[in-house]
Order: structure tokens, then sequence, then C-alpha cells
């Protein structure tokens, strides 16, 4: 059994719909004012359908008061590491420290390489979000003196200014699936953030996978337990006898998911669906009910 012993999250995954902007925005408010805990939207600036996702957190972090902001993940080769660096730290400012910045290697290179972005082999683009993450995080570093040099194979600064210093020490979570992003999530992530459905064996895959990033921590001198463990759900449905995953009674839900932290440290549960309903149940009869299950395990 592994419960690395985080706080327990739980938040929505929004379609950023520009034809259902209004509703967009609508959902993420919901999300606030039922309690939850983020709201987080995909990031594919290629495609013409979807709000640009940037734009859109800033937007809903003046719409809500509480609730955290994601991207779920966002593509860096469109998103220039040092340029990202600067936009987060400014977020979480405006928002009260209320951002986590998903980051992903990229994904649909023909959609990325059209924006006209270098198109990376699989490994190539590990070691991009490598370098980039070193740079996002030493321009968040006001403390340290002199400006950031880094001369990387995929991304370079001669000198940039540090900050501004983010409101607090903005999370970094990684979307990752392959052994290669694994290690790096575990050595540099503060959290890990795949979908379950992508996942090659659902939740039989969670031990190994935990496994690589736990192993890769250990090996950078980290605990692994400093690697939160998120997970998006897209597939989830409300009904009145247990047919799945997140496909039952509130009830089967929190037990699925009690289940999840206590035995593979999942603390951090993110529901897809665009359905104002299914999240205020989320947040009245799931939520609480998981928070005292994993509370009562816990002692």
């Amino acid at each position: 059994m592994t419960d690395y012993g985080h706080d327990l999250l739980f938040g929505t995954f929004v379609t950023p719909s520009a034809q259902n902007a209004q509703h967009v925005i609508d959902l993420a408010v919901t999300a606030d004012r039922s309690g939850l805990d983020l709201v987080t939207f995909q990031d594919h600036p290629y495609q013409p359908a979807f709000l640009d996702t940037w734009t859109l957190l800033s937007y809903v972090a003046a719409r809500t008061e509480r609730v955290r902001l994601s991207g779920n993940v966002l593509s860096l080769p469109l998103r220039p590491p040092a340029v990202l660096a600067r936009a987060a730290a400014s977020l979480d400012i405006l928002s009260g420290g209320r951002f986590a910045l998903g980051l992903g290697a990229g994904a649909f290179w023909e959609g990325i390489a059209a924006m006209g972005a270098r198109r990376l082999s699989p490994g190539q683009a590990v070691v991009a979000l490598g370098e980039a993450i070193a740079i996002i995080r030493d321009l968040w570093d006001t403390d340290a003196r002199g400006g950031v040099r880094h001369d990387g194979r995929f991304y370079t600064t001669t000198g940039a200014k540090r900050g501004p210093r983010p409101a607090q020490d903005i999370e970094i979570w990684i979307g990752a699936y392959k052994p290669r992003m694994l290690a790096l999530t575990g050595a540099l992530g503060d959290g890990w953030l795949p979908t379950i459905e992508y996942l090659p064996r659902g939740v039989d895959s969670l031990p190994e996978l935990n496994a690589r990033i736990d192993e890769a921590a250990a090996g950078a001198g980290r605990s692994p337990a400093e690697v939160r463990r998120l997970m998006n759900f897209m597939n989830v449905e409300f009904s009145s006898t247990g047919r799945g995953l997140l496909d039952g009674p509130p009830a089967r839900w929190a037990e699925q998911l009690a289940e999840l932290t206590l035995t593979h440290g999942v603390s951090a549960f993110i529901i897809g669906r665009d359905d104002h309903t299914i999240t205020e149940r989320f947040a009245a009869e799931v939520a609480p009910a998981v928070r005292e299950l994993v509370g009562r395990e816990r002692g």
C-alpha cells in the first residue's frame, strides 16, 4: 500500500469550447461556488474550436474567488519557458496564489508544427521539458543573484532578469505516461498528472508507474512523497448501481477514490463531463465522503 499523505483535492476538467464560452465560464464558477479545489483546462493552441487556455485561465481567475487553476496540461512547445514563467508568476500574484503549472512535453506534433514550433522526437521533447523547468524555476527564484543563464539543446537564456516572485511556491504538475517522462517527473516534478483512461491497464498500471516515479525521485535525492499524484477521470457518471470506476452512486465513487488514495497514493481527483449537476454532486456528496474515509484510515 502507498499513501503519500497529501491533502485531498477535488476538481474539474473543463473543455475550453469557443462556441460555448459562457458555459465554460459558468462551469468554472459552479466549481468555485460548490467548494471544489481545482478547475483545469486542456491546452491545444492548434485547435481553433478551443479558447486559448492562458487567456481563459486569466479570465476565470478574475471570475472566481477561491478555487485553484491549472492548465491540464500546457503544451510547452508552443509556450516559451521564459515567457511562461513570467506569465505564471503574474497570474499567481493576481489570483492570490491560486495557480498550479501543469506542463506537458508536447503531443499532436502535426498541429504543433503547423503553428510554427519545432517538431521534436519523444526523447528530444523530454530533454526540452527538463530544460524548460530549470529556466522557469530560476526565473521565479528572486533570491538568487545575477541573471538566469541556460545554454541547453532546445532553450537558451542569456542573463534574463529574475522575477516577478510568485505569490506562493507554484507547483509544477507533469503529464507523463512513458518511462522517460515518468523519470523526469520523479526527478523534477511536484506532481504527476495523467488521465486514467490513457493508462495502458487503467488502475492496474498504477503500481508500476508509481514505482518508476519513486525510483527516479530517490535517485535525485528526493522523497517520493514530494511528488503529488493527481488523476483525470473523463468517463464518469452518477448511476443507481455500480457499473465501473466512477460510474455508480456517490457512496461507490467515494469508496473507489478512497481506495486510490490509500493503495496507490492518488490525492487529487479531477473529473470531466462539463456538467453542472455532476460538478455539484461531486463537491457535495463525494468529496466529503472521501475525506472522511481517508481520514479515518489515516487516523
